[in-house]
């Protein structure tokens, strides 16, 4: 089993806005349709800036953790996904609604009631399928390519014309590890560098990859 996990804190400065609210939401519906669609089970979605706005505009299946360090960059939110994602006291209020996480993936997050948002098991999760909510043409054919890599000692990323992008997939087993030195904006990507083992998934044929970047109204992406 796959879990979606949809990086959607940050403050969006040369956007202009939190993109967790673009269009009213909607690239938040479409990254989670995207996941969900694409399957993964459960969606995570962490929130940051204008969280308490962002809340109420994720969609069904998914569920909404806030990453009270979201400020720190996109280490600091996938740190919290992660640890989302490993603790099922953490993932029981998340199945309730939004909740403020820490800690590491060892699970050390907030949250009193069991389970997981989709009701499944945490350690039946072998894998997390980590996504950007700024990539609006990244959809369900590219998340179901990756997926298809899954295994708890996986790692695998998209890449569109030769260049790196997300989805990326990251195996139960290297959670710790990678919460461990991710830092700043640079999320995991300093740990994925160099590895023998990371799989590359050419998804060209299915998506430009490309984030959205500038303002609504400059049309910047890249």
């Amino acid at each position: 089993m796959v879990a979606g996990l949809l990086l959607a804190a940050g403050a969006g400065r040369r956007y202009g806005m939190p993109k967790a609210l673009a269009g009213d939401g909607e690239w938040l519906r479409s990254a989670v349709e995207a996941l969900a669609d694409g399957g993964c089970d459960p969606v995570l979605v962490v929130l940051g800036a204008a969280a308490d706005r962002a809340a109420p505009l994720v969609p069904e299946p998914a569920r909404a953790v806030v990453a009270p360090d979201w400020a720190e960059g996109m280490g600091a939110s996938l740190r919290a996904g992660l640890a989302a994602l490993a603790a099922p006291d953490a993932l029981g209020d998340a199945a309730k609604g939004p909740f403020a996480a820490g800690g590491t993936a060892g699970g050390t997050a907030g949250g009193t009631a069991g389970g997981t948002a989709g009701g499944t098991a945490p350690g039946a999760i072998e894998a997390a399928l980590i996504h950007l909510v700024d990539l609006p043409d990244v959809g369900a054919a590219v998340v179901r390519r990756v997926v298809g890599y899954a295994a708890p000692d996986a790692v695998a990323r998209a890449v569109f014309d030769g260049q790196y992008g997300h989805p990326v997939l990251l195996g139960r087993q290297h959670w710790d590890a990678v919460t461990a030195v991710t830092t700043g904006d640079r999320g995991a990507r300093d740990w994925l560098a160099g590895r023998g083992d990371l799989v590359l998934v050419d998804c060209t044929d299915l998506a430009t990859g490309a984030d959205v970047d500038g303002s609504p109204e400059s049309g910047m992406t890249g």
